[in-house]
């Protein structure tokens, strides 16, 4: 299978950038040649052309951890999706800051980038590059195509199944695109192979967009919670579209609260569960067998031995041990002393360090609380959510403790529950009951007995982004929860926001990113977002 994945990836490399206008000076493909209908002789090759598109997401080339770059002009290990969204989505807010040296990373706390930050447009470049490969997973298996190649019923059956789930990975991607950048270039399998400038989509056009794909494929796409482990099912297309639902106020102006509460509403009821594990076996080595992955709907996937990358959780988990944590007690060989938190989600939690709340997984020896140097790693207490080791505290299966097992939460049920009770709040229908229901069932987790649950007195918007922040911290959520508060760019403050110790406010262009100048010099069509 993964020698077939690395042919089909050698044989569309140039097709899938002729699509995209980033610079061919700055971040290219690698290019080999070989043709389709060579490739798709063997029929495991759809099946490997769509692990490709799921890997897109978790590896950052055909040779782990490192080599044979899906990208080029960056660090590889810095250039993976998630390394990179879970930057633009973390280190921008009060959860996370980083004391790295490389580049213009420190830029992403302080809310000073400019159109030229390096990490910006590899994200943007990541994107694009997943919608290209989408795409041309969509071409090669169209009907013709596969008339073409005589492909035999039963497999045919299966390519259907195929192509929902990659128009739900690139409906997926576009609402990335959307959420950082909003007016972007847009292309689907429709347009032309071969070099062209993409046309420049409104944001609330791309919501349309985004929503119709996935009403589109809603029916057609495995049912919830009957796809393999790691796979895309009805229910991650319906917390796709509660998603946009949830932001669509931002988006397009108008707001969905009550579509909101129907899609929050069908993923309950589709059988996932809160497992009675404590809350910490969610982040662990073992989390797709542990238990708690009756709570996931989709997770990004992890092998210490056969999805290896310098980025995605093994950057998370690496980059967030040093000082006096002790490499060992979390599944690695040593710590690369990046990544802490602010003082201002450390004091979301009641009694901060030592509260009741085993959500506050936080180090703190050694650590100070407050950050009066942001490139000292014991300054900022360490976030040791993350670990690649087991429920029994036994490691990863990488030998050398490099790269880890641990998968990423990307969509789970306690987000669903944040969200409906969000939209409860926010006029959109519902239960308020059924609300407090569901928080309560988060914090008798947390707490381990019924001492933090609350009332529907204390339902608040301002409670709910609170416990979004206790409940989801470090997950890539809490760029897209400030913007849809309004607290951001020009009203929120935390340490080290516009490069101060007590932080400042700053100006709400930065609610989007800027589109990279690389691609604003080659493409003619597009249009900078404003202040960049």
């Amino acid at each position: 299978m993964l020698r077939t994945l690395k042919t089909i990836f050698i044989a569309f490399t140039v097709v899938l950038f002729a699509q995209s206008c980033e610079s061919r000076l700055d971040l290219q493909p690698e290019d080999d040649r070989l043709t389709a209908d060579a490739v798709f002789e063997e029929p495991g090759a759809y099946k490997a052309f769509l692990a490709k598109i799921y890997a897109g997401l978790s590896v950052s080339g055909q040779e782990g951890p490192a080599g044979n770059a899906d990208l080029s002009g960056l660090d590889e290990g810095f250039s993976n999706y998630l390394r990179l969204y879970w930057s633009m989505q973390e280190l921008t807010t009060d959860e996370a800051v980083i004391g790295w040296n490389d580049g213009t990373i420190k830029d992403l706390h302080a809310q000073t980038w400019t159109s030229g930050n390096e990490f910006i447009r590899t994200m943007y470049s990541r994107i694009f590059y997943q919608v290209a490969l989408t795409n041309e997973f969509l071409r090669q298996t169209s009907d013709a195509k596969l008339d073409d190649r005589g492909v035999e019923t039963s497999l045919r059956t299966e390519i259907q199944n195929y192509r929902a789930e990659a128009r739900f990975m690139r409906a997926l991607t576009y609402w990335h695109a959307m959420d950082l950048f909003g007016n972007v270039p847009f292309v689907t399998e429709e347009d032309p192979i071969g070099a062209f400038l993409p046309e420049q989509i409104k944001r609330a056009d791309l919501f349309t967009y985004v929503e119709k794909e996935s009403l589109d494929i809603e029916d057609d796409i495995i049912a919830a919670r009957q796809n393999e482990y790691g796979r895309a099912d009805q229910a991650a297309v319906w917390m796709l579209l509660s998603k946009i639902y949830l932001n669509a106020e931002v988006y397009t102006g108008t707001a969905r609260y009550a579509d909101v509460i129907t899609y929050t509403t069908k993923i309950i009821d589709a059988g996932y569960a809160i497992a009675p594990n404590p809350y910490f076996h969610l982040f662990l080595a073992d989390n797709d067998s542990n238990g708690t992955q009756s709570e996931v709907i989709l997770p990004i996937t992890f092998d210490g031995l056969h999805t290896q990358s310098f980025g995605g959780m093994t950057f998370i988990i690496h980059a967030a041990v040093g000082g006096s944590m002790k490499p060992a007690d979390y599944g690695i060989n040593g710590g690369w002393a990046g990544t802490r938190t602010t003082s201002t989600l450390v004091e979301q939690f009641p009694g901060e360090a030592n509260s009741p709340d085993g959500r506050a997984l936080f180090f703190t020896k050694d650590q100070t609380k407050e950050i009066n140097n942001i490139s000292t790693f014991n300054e900022g207490y360490a976030v040791e959510k993350f670990r690649n080791v087991n429920a029994n505290g036994e490691p990863g299966s990488d030998p050398t403790g490099d790269i880890v097992d641990t998968d990423f939460p990307m969509f789970r049920l306690s987000d669903t529950y944040l969200m409906y009770a969000e939209a409860v709040v926010r006029g959109g229908g519902g239960s308020m009951a059924n609300a407090v229901t569901y928080i309560n069932q988060l914090r008798h987790r947390a707490y381990g007995n019924a001492t933090g649950n609350i009332s529907q007195a204390n339902l608040t918007l301002d409670f709910i982004l609170s416990e979004r922040s206790r409940e989801l911290f470090w997950e890539a959520h809490r760029r897209t929860d400030l913007i849809r508060f309004g607290q951001f760019s020009d009203q929120g403050t935390w340490p080290w926001k516009k490069n101060v110790p007590q932080g400042a406010t700053t100006e709400a262009f930065r609610d989007l990113m800027p589109l990279p100048a690389t691609d604003l010099g080659i493409n003619t069509n597009l249009q900078q977002n404003q202040g960049y």
